[in-house]
């Protein structure tokens, strides 16, 4: 049975094992097995790589994809979850993957620099590899309760933002047929094919938790009221097209809009 080496053991590697578990030897690398990506690593051989480590939160780089690559032996194809952050803002365009990266945030640039480091080495190495950029991750544990119990608000529609949205049980299929031999290289947005606002989002998860839709404010006051961290998504605005993932990747979406995956939450319990 081949190895696969899974670097960064959180809920979408989570998700996604069973499924590999059934076709690869697993062998994970993360803190919770004693494995610290901040620092060089000894040789690890693997022949497929499912790469979930998010960078350091500061800085403009990714030391720990560096430390990675540095040693990664016999690997033949790579899987890496990145961000459609990478993109930056596109003032609420249409966004494919021949679209340039601009990252405008600290965490878009070290995610385009883990990229640019993968895609590197992978070409010196003749090795596959597939970027799969996601955008919002949902799921019963990954939804905005909190800020709707603060009333936190959001912009109002005039000023709103285009967000996107997978669900983490499509992201996770979407990278274990990124691991199949078949699938071809090269990078995919991994994204539903919802089309709406954050505001309309947060209205919309308001009301399957049962709570009230958060206030809307004017632009020229959202910095009052949120979070710097927050406020970097609410000035970036776009609209990931997911043909590709869909027409070349060969993913089939369990939940293709957030309406069905919050439905089915729903039926489990958000709360």
């Amino acid at each position: 049975m081949k190895q696969l080496l899974i670097a960064g053991f959180g809920d979408i590697a989570r998700r996604a094992l069973p499924a590999l578990a059934a076709r690869y030897q697993v062998a994970r690398a993360s803190r919770q097995y004693g494995v610290d990506l901040d620092r060089p690593l000894e040789p690890r051989t693997a022949q497929a790589l499912l790469h979930c480590v998010p960078p350091p939160a500061s800085g403009d780089g990714d030391p720990r994809t560096a430390h990675l690559l540095e040693a990664l032996r016999g690997v033949r194809r790579i899987v890496y979850i990145s961000t459609s952050g990478v993109y930056g803002n596109c003032e609420g365009a249409l966004v494919d993957e021949a679209r340039p990266v601009n990252p405008q945030t600290g965490r878009g640039r070290r995610r385009a620099d883990a990229e640019g480091q993968l895609q590197r080495w992978s070409a010196e190495h003749g090795v596959a590899l597939v970027i799969l950029r996601a955008p919002g991750i949902y799921a019963s544990d990954r939804l905005p309760i909190e800020r709707l119990r603060a009333g936190t608000p959001v912009l109002r529609t005039e000023d709103d933002v285009y967000t996107n949205h997978i669900h983490a049980d499509d992201l996770a299929a979407a990278a274990v047929r990124a691991l199949e031999l078949d699938a071809p290289p090269g990078i995919y947005n991994v994204a539903d094919d919802s089309d709406l606002r954050m505001g309309d989002w947060m209205d919309l998860v308001a009301g399957h938790a049962g709570l009230p839709k958060p206030p809307r404010v004017p632009r020229s006051r959202i910095a009052e009221h949120v979070p710097p961290h927050l406020l970097s998504f609410m000035n970036e605005s776009r609209r990931l097209d997911n043909r590709r993932m869909k027409a070349v990747l060969g993913v089939k979406l369990r939940y293709p809009t957030v309406h069905e995956g919050l439905g089915h939450e729903h039926a489990i319990g958000i709360d």
